[in-house]
């Protein structure tokens, strides 16, 4: 069985190309801030709902069947990420409500003298949680800077910022805003070598590269489901001797084995069932499980995604480059991104350019994104910002030469 094809004809399985706007179906350049749902994913919480809607760990039938659904989605996602066990998985209402909850129940082993290391590149959810924590328990945190030339992040000043002090480095994968590809291995090696803890946001990273946090190196790694075809469901993953160890914030008598001691309160099933669907539904890209298993169906998955988003992003790119006025804040040619744009319209606000975009029905987002660091640091935090357009399996040649076609025409109106 050969993957799926990807663009126009992966439509089907999307119930929100059955609509129209502006007349047409609409150019989704929003997968960014959140991905389109595919059928099975949809048909998964409602079926949990409908079927099986229960608590966790009861005699019963239905609660009996919750906990194997819970359990399944833990397999699908620590093969989706490389983990060495299920047990490793962790699921929350949201990445930045686990990072907050990590941040505090790290923190409490630190104090005065400390240092927590955060970059400039990365969406206010791997920065906050630690410069909160940080001004709690009377340590210092140390900020990295990006090159606005490059979009990328200056690991000399990295290296500098380092000292037998540093507890923590907070990296992102991939930024939010511009698609830069942080080089996360350099990073927890570095972090390792000053005796301190590695925190990753794959946020962005994980709907567009197959994460392997054994190679990364790094000790903790968070994302989110709905950016992958997913449900609204915050995912923690984290070594399992560290997962064990540090205290958690919890209520008693919750038990004190990793993940349960950190998944408070009652959980989002509907959510979780749902995030194990589209594990499976990104590994059918790659042709199934029943092909060499399905971490091998998902890295041919990804393979595909891939090639097709880099397809695109290199076309959009070339339609960009021949419009006066439209400048695009990314990495340089080459190097590792994903297949998302930060623009900037000459004579136009992005409030503007997204609102004009929308009346045709195109979809991007405009503003800071969370990634305040970013748009700080290219002095368009007082400016409205950026633009940026993401693409998406599902995208097609159409959708980039449409937003190129209309960027041109606000770019000469």
């Amino acid at each position: 069985m050969q993957p799926s094809p990807l663009g126009q004809p992966l439509r089907a399985a999307f119930p929100i190309f059955e609509r129209s706007f502006a007349g047409r179906p609409a150019a989704f350049f929003d997968g960014p801030g959140g991905s389109q749902v595919p059928r099975p994913v949809i048909d998964a919480v409602a079926g949990y709902l409908a079927y099986h809607n229960a608590n966790t760990h009861g005699a019963f039938q239905t609660s009996e069947e919750t906990d194997r659904i819970l359990f399944g989605a833990r397999e699908r996602v620590a093969e989706l990420l490389g983990a060495a066990a299920p047990d490793e998985v962790v699921f929350g209402a949201n990445m930045t409500t686990l990072t907050f909850a990590m941040s505090r129940a790290l923190g409490a082993g630190w104090g005065p003298g400390d240092e927590a290391v955060v970059t400039q590149l990365d969406h206010q959810a791997n920065v906050a949680p630690w410069r909160r924590m940080a001004e709690d328990r009377g340590m210092t945190v140390r900020e990295v800077p990006f090159i606005p030339e490059t979009m990328q992040l200056d690991y000399a000043a990295l290296e500098a910022a380092l000292s037998p002090r540093t507890r923590l480095v907070a990296v992102g994968a991939a930024s939010n805003a511009c698609g830069t590809i942080n080089d996360v291995s350099r990073v927890t090696r570095l972090a390792r070598e000053a005796g301190a803890l590695s925190y990753v946001d794959a946020v962005h990273y994980a709907p567009h590269r197959l994460v392997d946090v054994q190679a990364m190196g790094c000790d903790f790694l968070a994302c989110s489901a709905y950016k992958f075809f997913g449900p609204h469901v915050g995912i923690l993953w984290g070594r399992q001797e560290l997962l064990e160890r540090v205290r958690p914030y919890k209520v008693p008598p919750a038990g004190d084995a990793a993940p349960d001691r950190w998944e408070t309160g009652t959980l989002s099933h509907e959510g979780i069932a749902g995030t194990g669907a589209a594990v499976d539904w990104i590994a059918g890209l790659g042709g199934g499980a029943e092909q060499g298993g399905r971490r091998a169906a998902l890295a041919r998955a990804y393979a595909a995604i891939e090639a097709h988003e880099d397809s695109l992003v290199d076309r959009l790119l070339a339609g960009l480059r021949g419009i006066v006025g439209v400048r695009v804040h990314g990495p340089p040619a080459g190097a590792p991104r994903t297949p998302t744009l930060a623009l900037t319209v000459e004579g136009h606000t992005p409030d503007e350019v997204a609102g004009w975009l929308a009346e045709e029905g195109i979809f991007v987002w405009n503003g800071n994104f969370y990634a305040t660091g970013v748009c700080e640091g290219l002095g368009l935090d007082t400016r409205g910002g950026l633009i940026r357009a993401g693409l998406a399996p599902y995208s097609t040649e159409e959708d980039v030469d449409r937003l190129v076609d209309e960027l041109g025409r606000i770019a000469g109106s």
